[in-house]
């Protein structure tokens, strides 16, 4: 018997709109495949880490810009668990510090995913990228350095298929 090509799903979820259908995608896979799905949120502590260090922030700033980040992953991975519970998925969390195309790529491996999803980018700018952390630099190591296949989710009529579900 072939095994199914999806069994396990990680998600990389960042509270952006993009990773959010990301998300939801992987939802309509569990339910469609029979999958496991993971999602995971990754503090930016990299990038703190260096903006701390060329001045850029105070160290205090840094310490209390993390803190804002844990307090955004904490909210979002209990919004998507909700999402998920109320269409009847079973997911797990994981929120994991440090750079984040490197933190994806191990959590894939850690969890033996088949299959990663990540949001397509809508959002630029620094500000966007120190508060949500998957930038398109980030989606290109996390593209290049995986060792499952990676999807990049871009449906423009996500949500509305995410309601009939």
């Amino acid at each position: 018997m072939i095994k199914p090509l999806f069994q396990r799903v990680l998600v990389a979820y960042n509270g952006s709109k993009s990773s959010l259908h990301a998300f939801m995608y992987g939802v309509m896979m569990a339910k469609s495949f029979k999958c496991k799905l993971k999602v995971v949120y990754v503090v930016d502590t990299d990038t703190i880490k260096k903006l701390t260090l060329t001045k850029f922030l105070m160290k205090e700033e840094g310490v209390e810009f993390k803190d804002d980040l844990q307090r955004d992953g904490d909210r979002g991975l209990e919004y998507v668990a909700r999402l998920a519970k109320a269409k009847g998925v079973k997911i797990e969390t994981e929120m994991r510090s440090g750079a984040v195309w490197a933190e994806i790529v191990k959590a894939a491996d850690d969890y033996k995913a088949d299959l990663l999803l990540i949001g397509g980018g809508e959002e630029s700018g620094t500000s966007s990228m120190l508060r949500h952390g998957l930038a398109g630099m980030q989606d290109s190591e996390i593209i290049g350095s995986s060792h499952c296949s990676v999807m990049v989710v871009k449906h423009p009529h996500i949500e509305q298929f995410f309601k009939i579900l």
